[in-house]
């Protein structure tokens, strides 16, 4: 028999920071105060560095609600999050990058909207957020936003926030995606909404002391490949 959590949390893994343990340790032990049915998922997408069988026997050992997924190459934040999607049996499903890079409070609120009966709710990053980022991300960031709102009909313009969450709905939606890479969070939320499901935007806020780092110009390139597909699947759909 299938049994069923509250809450699943799926974060992709690739090449994590090397205190990652602890953090998701402490992560856990503020969310289990609030969150008594708990899953959590690990993806491990072709890790290479700070990433061994040791570390998930200590997590797994104090947790015993931890799944862990690995394969040997490097498919995409995109695919790991799928692959994790899918053996979810959570009610509802969030998901965030290794490092839970977004306060415990706005991951709580993502969480409450989607108990309110909510399909979707996405994550919004205010004015702050851009403190935080080197100036070549803030450039890519404003642009793709400004390419939203200008040639897609979606609930937002900030789609690539890496805190959301989904029910039942939302995760057959979410399955359906193909971009493996950064673009995959566009792909969703214009599936989402075309299908008519209710999309509730939260307004989230990074841990402090988290910083990023700047994106390759190769991916950028790679992805506006990814945004001419969702692109002409919105002017021909």
């Amino acid at each position: 028999m299938t049994t069923t959590s509250e809450l699943s949390i799926v974060l992709p893994c690739y090449n994590p920071d090397r205190l990652w343990i602890q953090n998701i340790t402490t992560r856990l032990q503020s969310l289990l105060k609030e969150i008594s049915d708990l899953e959590l998922i690990i993806v491990n997408d072709g890790s290479y560095l700070n990433y061994s069988q040791e570390d998930i026997q200590k997590i797994t050992d104090q947790f015993s609600f931890v799944k862990v997924l690995s394969y040997p190459l490097n498919q995409g934040k995109g695919h790991a999050l799928r692959e994790g999607v899918k053996i979810a049996k959570g009610n509802l499903i969030i998901y965030t990058d290794i490092d839970f890079p977004y306060t415990h409070e706005s991951l709580m609120e993502i969480f409450s909207a989607l108990k309110q009966g909510n399909d979707l709710a996405v994550g919004v990053r205010g004015k702050e957020y851009y403190t935080h980022l080197p100036s070549q991300r803030i450039f890519i960031s404003k642009t793709l936003r400004f390419l939203i709102r200008k040639f897609l009909r979606i609930p937002t313009d900030d789609t690539q926030c890496g805190l959301k969450g989904f029910n039942q709905k939302g995760k057959d939606i979410f399955l359906q995606t193909t971009i493996n890479r950064y673009l995959f969070d566009l792909e969703f939320i214009f599936l989402a909404a075309r299908k008519k499901l209710i999309i509730k935007t939260v307004e989230v806020n990074l841990r402090e002391g988290v910083e990023l780092s700047s994106m390759r110009w190769k991916i950028l390139f790679q992805e506006s490949g990814n945004f001419l597909k969702v692109f002409a699947e919105a002017l021909f759909s």
